[in-house]
């Protein structure tokens, strides 16, 4: 079949394709290559590293989960962190909470928001509201200087590799931990069950073995390996799974609703299996 198209080697023996429309920008920044590409599948699609971030036909799905989960399960979350996100997506869904009076995004590559905000206008109009701070710095050295300073924070990162291996270690959440205030928690996105179940497990029981609640929830998300993703929660005192659905506010979403939030608790027996212990394990 004739014209472009952009491919993603989610695995080594794994392909995701897109026929292009157009080629809207790419550049190399100081990190990453950077393309933002018009498909015909999904609209415009932001890569990095030829690794697909975020597309406008189903880029709410997990900008709303990574967001509105630990949002409404803290009851009244006012300072908030999020480390990645360059796109804005995040940011967007943060600010819609009214309760949030600041909103600090850091990201170490300044070209990312550069270009969202040129190429991904949906995704990135949130970037300039009063509440929202943005720091172009490393986020493991950001949580590290501060205790007892946010709410929560969400880890919207790349996959674990390179720069980012180090957001996904028990040392980062033991930082995490520290620069959370006492009634805090924390969110990061953490791959597919079906690609990679190990890496799960080991995020989780390190998780766990840091936060006295830890929890795991999923969404589906057509562009990501798998299409279906997991996302960790640590918390250090509220549980999402008690979150009273009355409590919840209606915002305007398009996948994460009350009904949603306790829905997307609840585990396949494969995934279930996953994070089982080992003595409990077949």
């Amino acid at each position: 079949m004739q014209g472009i198209w952009v491919t993603e080697l989610q695995t080594p023996s794994l392909a995701l394709s897109c026929r292009v429309k157009k080629t809207l920008h790419r550049e190399k920044t100081p990190y990453q290559e950077l393309c933002i590409v018009d498909t015909e599948a999904f609209g415009r699609m932001l890569l990095l590293d030829d690794v697909i971030q975020t597309t406008v036909k189903d880029e709410f799905v997990y900008h709303e989960m990574i967001a509105h989960v630990p949002l409404n399960t803290h009851p009244h979350p006012q300072e908030v962190l999020v480390i990645g996100g360059g796109d804005g997506g995040a940011i967007r869904e943060i600010i819609k909470h009214a309760s949030v009076t600041r909103a600090v995004l850091v990201e170490i590559d300044a070209r990312v928001v550069a270009a969202a905000r040129e190429y991904l206008p949906e995704i990135a109009c949130g970037l300039d509201d009063a509440r929202v701070e943005i720091r172009f710095e490393d986020g493991i050295d950001h949580v590290r200087r501060f205790e007892s300073q946010y709410d929560v924070i969400i880890v919207d990162s790349t996959d674990p590799v390179g720069p980012a291996e180090g957001l996904f270690t028990r040392e980062f959440y033991q930082n995490v931990f520290k620069a959370l205030k006492p009634d805090g928690l924390f969110v990061a996105q953490t791959e597919s069950p079906f690609l990679n179940g190990e890496f799960i497990r080991r995020v989780y029981y390190d998780i766990a073995s840091v936060f006295p609640i830890a929890r795991i929830y999923l969404a589906t998300i057509p562009t990501y390996p798998g299409g279906l993703w997991t996302f960790s929660l640590g918390s250090k005192q509220y549980d999402p799974l008690e979150v009273d659905p009355a409590r919840i506010p209606r915002i305007p979403t398009r996948y994460y609703s009350p009904e949603m939030h306790r829905a997307a608790f609840i585990l396949p027996p494969f995934v279930e299996e996953i994070i089982r212990p080992e003595e409990e394990r077949e």
